[in-house]
């Protein structure tokens, strides 16, 4: 008696809990997917993070041409006889008394109370607008970084849909080929209990729908865990089973046998080299002279909170670093090694996208091929199997016979639709390495 309770208990839970999962499921276009990636992905968003930054510190640059001002505010208090009579001096409040000499030597105590503007002009330096324009290169590079990001997210998205519905196409045939294997236990039990089959027939049936049944449930799951991926790329919470809408794709071949020179990632280490242009001229630059303006505005007064005697300095400063010890010279090596370096990477990561567009253009017409192939496969398995099924009906031929010719049917389906996996995918991939800015 427990023991039934048990078993009710059981399916009472699996049939709540495919209740559940029944709410939660959701039909997904591909298109929608792609979308809500694009708007939620994390990866996506670290990509446009790294930009904000970029463009942050490209902002920075515009203190070459702005000019920088400064207010203090300052207390001194001192009997140190240069700086006692130099207060005086500030607040315009020197004596005839003050020059004698006994009030020179030892002044006391002598307070000034300071307040000063200062403001700072750029005039002319060279070498900052060139570092400026160096800066903005690098906020096109973390541009073109954040949309090859992009573009790797829509891929990821479509592979991981195109997989999704070929789960559902493998839960789909697995069911056929449960309901076939049932089909045929439950005429192979019949025939056992006439007396015209053996029971080692019945047993070989019984194994086969274990095995469907298991590879069945195996499917099941794995459309949980592609949905849980899915998400995942959408940044949205998991638990959510997707069904998917066929996907129809273009399959047209392209005429762009070598990588694009538009693509984003190869123009982002043009950029980044066109960068390094500019910062060497920047270093070189710097040992040119540097025109400055500047100027301050001071009140001084022995009172802590008075505002006396007034003045004013401005001027300007031309300045020239005529040799610092070839620190610039070694500068300019350094960064023209490391943009001759990126120039290596340039020209390696074209080199390896021409071998790899070949290469996928290459597997796209094998699988192309191999649906043909495929597709003929079934059809002969189909009325491989039909035939089989029929004579075993007849008592022609022995159960091991027709369990193989049902295995062999579905092994054939499933490969084909391997194939068409194998194609969309590489399609996908194909778009992914020809794609333009």
């Amino acid at each position: 008696m427990v023991h039934k309770k048990q078993v009710f208990f059981y399916f009472f839970i699996c049939a709540f809990l495919g209740s559940k999962a029944q709410d939660t499921a959701k039909v997904l276009q591909l298109t929608d997917a792609i979308k809500s990636a694009v708007e939620q992905n994390r990866q996506i968003s670290l990509a446009k993070k790294d930009e904000q930054i970029a463009q942050a510190q490209f902002k920075q640059t515009e203190a070459i041409w702005l000019p920088q001002i400064n207010f203090s505010y300052t207390g001194f208090t001192t009997n140190q006889p240069l700086n006692a009579f130099g207060f005086k001096l500030q607040q315009a409040n020197v004596q005839q008394a003050d020059f004698n000499p006994a009030v020179l030597n030892h002044p006391g105590s002598t307070g000034n109370t300071l307040t000063q503007l200062s403001l700072q002009q750029p005039i002319f330096n060279q070498d900052l607008t060139y570092m400026r324009r160096a800066a903005l290169k690098q906020t096109e590079v973390y541009a073109l970084q954040a949309k090859r990001t992009k573009e790797a997210v829509e891929m990821q998205v479509t592979n991981t849909y195109l997989q999704l519905e070929f789960t559902y196409e493998v839960v789909h045939l697995l069911k056929e080929v449960l309901k076939t294997v049932q089909e045929m236990h439950r005429f192979t039990n019949d025939r056992y209990n006439q007396g015209l089959l053996q029971k080692s027939d019945v047993l070989n049936v019984e194994v086969q729908v274990k095995a469907a049944e298991t590879n069945l449930a195996e499917a099941q799951s794995q459309i949980n865990n592609i949905s849980n991926q899915l998400s995942l790329l959408m940044n949205t919470p998991p638990g959510v089973v997707y069904q998917t809408i066929p996907v129809v794709m273009n399959l047209n071949e392209t005429n762009a046998l070598n990588v694009s020179t538009d693509r984003a990632d190869v123009k982002a280490l043009s950029t980044a080299v066109s960068a390094y242009d500019l910062a060497i001229k920047s270093t070189k630059m710097s040992m040119f002279p540097k025109l400055n303006g500047f100027a301050n505005y001071q009140l001084n007064d022995k009172s802590l909170v008075g505002f006396g005697a007034n003045s004013y300095m401005a001027g300007l400063q031309l300045s020239w670093d005529i040799f610092k010890g070839n620190q610039t010279k070694n500068k300019v090596a350094v960064q023209q090694l490391e943009k001759n370096k990126l120039q290596e990477q340039l020209q390696d990561q074209i080199a390896k996208g021409n071998v790899e567009i070949r290469k996928t253009m290459a597997d796209l017409h094998d699988a192309a091929y191999k649906i043909d192939q495929q597709t003929k496969a079934v059809e002969q398995a189909a009325e491989a199997l039909r035939i089989m099924q029929n004579r075993y009906s007849q008592g022609l031929v022995n159960t091991t016979d027709l369990l193989m010719a049902q295995t062999q049917w579905a092994q054939q389906k499933m490969l084909k639709a391997q194939a068409v996996l194998m194609q969309k995918s590489t399609a996908t991939y194909l778009q992914f390495l020809t794609t333009n800015y």
